[in-house]
């Protein structure tokens, strides 16, 4: 594998449009520092007068901007390369500088809900005040989950401390963690990495997905009382903050920084519970395709169809993106075509590189998608998913300022999934070849189980693993290793449950910010109700509002204007009719084959 200076500058990030260089960073933190120490001046003023209170907010969200994009310019320069120690060093300044902010600004919420509530509403009825209205009226809201000054002030010096669960288990899988080698299909010995492992899942030969599931997870079998300790760690973190402040679970305080009631979470694990039929049939579906007397779970990623060719180049990629989003509109394209032309993907896989995927925003100047692309059909499927959040960060940065623009993890995932959905069905428009099209309905179900079922059993394994803690066990690798044990047998009934297979939650790195992963299941129903709204209607005004609204209302408020009610079981019944229903159509598509 290639050192980060080894890479073709062409597919890397420029940074420079964030900063210059190093030495204007460096400017930047002392600059926001300064802005810092003007906070504590500001104390006990809030509520003097509706002046007093946006001079405060002002100079907070001032302070709060210029700290942000030095830590942002950090974290992206040593995701390139974690084992990079002046990366490491410049991203460990940020976090502190973003500590200092949050200790400085302690005082804000309290002294806000300390006004009454008569007071504020007629503070937030100045025209002065209009920008900051939602964030007061949120404010207001968490009245009762407001500590006094000075326990606010404490919880925000935990914040440099309260990361290293999360710090540990980054370092360990990026850095020092270490796969083994194993025998493509052709008898090659290739060494296994977090970029390379979906690409050998996927192999036709079952003894080559057999050795990768092995070796994978194998690997983190041999740390797994280490990760267990570090997931534990944060685990007791999440249920501290939750005790402390009020809420009477980890899952109910998570939840409510977007005023998302716990029964939303509820019922999307109840409709997918009852969908699990679906799910078997379609497990039955994949062990008569493959033609195997027994179906294991590294047998899962194997593609149903064989002898296609379904090589993907980036360039490829990038063109199919354009083609399937044109439904969006003109504009939407020219956005494409920035981010293609400006560098604001990091594509391929050097050493150090933090795995995976994500898109970063980056107010003023434009978002920034790291990729580890290996010219698959999975990966033209990422730069459609990552580049859906950085269309949502853009379009929602160029309309909203800085205190509004920064949508919620609620609606965190709708516009990337809304593009998955989208380059499915214009391939499906526009592929005749029946093997072709069978694998693409292939790609959707996978995305359904992946995204709708998988992401479901993964949130309620971090539902089980809090409650575990909370009830008084210990979560040792053993009992959370059962606990996952437990949940792959009922969401993957009828299907061989390799030992190797319990190891597998210790590499979910979204685990360490607690009950995110719903949010993949809620994004990807409410797409596919949005998508088939659009190719019905040809309308995507409600969409493309949507994607402009950031953080200015509540997710399920937002949703609403995209047509979507997450309140009400319709969306999630929806998508998961549509499981049933592609299942059923892949299923005669692929007797028409044989």
């Amino acid at each position: 594998m290639k050192a980060r200076n080894e890479m073709n500058p062409e597919f890397t990030w420029d940074f420079s449009d964030i900063y210059a260089s190093v030495e204007d960073w460096e400017k930047a933190v002392k600059a926001a520092d300064s802005m810092i120490d003007m906070l504590p001046a500001l104390h006990g003023t809030l509520g003097d007068s509706a002046d007093s209170l946006k001079k405060a907010l002002d100079t907070l969200f001032a302070a709060q901007e210029a700290a942000e994009k030095p830590y942002i310019y950090a974290m992206l320069f040593k995701s390139a390369d974690n084992s990079n120690p002046a990366a490491q060093e410049m991203e460990a300044k940020a976090v502190s500088l973003l500590v200092k902010l949050s200790t400085a600004a302690s005082f804000v919420e309290p002294e806000i809900v300390a006004i009454p509530e008569e007071t504020l509403n007629s503070y937030m009825a100045e025209p002065g005040l209009a920008t900051y209205r939602h964030v007061l009226e949120d404010t207001s809201r968490a009245r009762a989950h407001t500590l006094d000054e000075k326990s606010e002030r404490m919880l925000a010096q935990l914040g440099d401390a309260a990361r290293t669960p999360d710090d540990c288990f980054t370092m360990l899988t990026t850095v020092d963690l270490e796969y083994p080698a194993i025998k493509d299909e052709n008898g090659n010995e290739v060494r296994l990495t977090n970029g390379n492992m979906s690409v050998y899942r996927e192999s036709r030969d079952r003894s080559v997905r057999e050795a990768t599931f092995e070796g994978f997870f194998g690997t983190y079998r041999k740390y797994i009382n280490t990760i267990a300790a570090m997931y534990s760690g944060s685990v007791k973190l999440d249920s501290y903050y939750a005790s402390v402040r009020g809420y009477g679970s980890a899952c109910e305080k998570a939840l409510d920084g977007g005023n998302v009631p716990v029964s939303v979470y509820d019922s999307l694990v109840e409709a997918v519970h009852g969908a699990l039929p679906a799910m078997k049939k379609y497990l039955a579906l994949r062990k008569k395709a493959l033609g195997l007397e027994k179906i294991d779970m590294f047998d899962l990623y194997a593609p149903m169809v064989d002898d296609v060719d379904f090589t993907v180049k980036f360039e490829q990629a990038k063109e199919l993106v354009k083609k399937a989003t044109e439904p969006l509109g003109k504009r939407y394209g020219e956005l494409l075509d920035e981010a293609y032309a400006n560098r604001w993907m990091d594509v391929y896989e050097n050493k150090g590189k933090t795995s995976g995927a994500f898109s970063c925003g980056v107010y003023g100047v434009h978002p920034y998608v790291l990729l580890n692309y290996t010219d698959t059909l999975d990966d033209a499927f990422t730069v459609a998913h990552e580049l859906g959040h950085a269309m949502h960060s853009y379009l929602s940065s160029e309309k909203q300022d800085y205190v509004n623009h920064d949508y919620r993890i609620m609606v965190a995932e709708v516009a990337s999934t809304v593009n998955e959905v989208l380059l499915t069905m214009y391939l499906l428009k526009t592929e005749t070849d029946k093997k072709r099209r069978a694998y693409i309905l292939n790609h959707f179900l996978e995305g359904f189980r992946t995204t709708v079922f998988r992401q479901t059993l993964f949130a309620e394994f971090e539902r089980k693993a809090h409650d575990a803690y909370q009830s008084g066990t210990p979560l040792t690798a053993q009992t959370l290793c059962g606990i996952y044990k437990d949940l792959i047998s009922e969401y993957y009934d009828g299907i061989g449950i390799n030992d190797i297979m319990q190891y597998e939650w210790a590499y979910v790195s979204h685990f360490y910010r607690a009950y995110y992963v719903y949010q993949y299941a809620t994004g990807f129903s409410s797409a596919v109700a949005i998508v088939r709204r659009i190719l019905d209607t040809g309308d995507a005004s409600g969409y493309l509002e949507f994607l402009t609204l950031g953080g200015s209302d509540y997710p399920l408020e937002e949703l609403k204007v995209a047509g979507i009610d997450l309140t009400r079981p319709d969306a999630v019944a929806s998508a998961l009719k549509t499981f049933s229903d592609t299942v059923d159509e892949l299923d005669a598509l692929l007797a028409q084959i044989d």
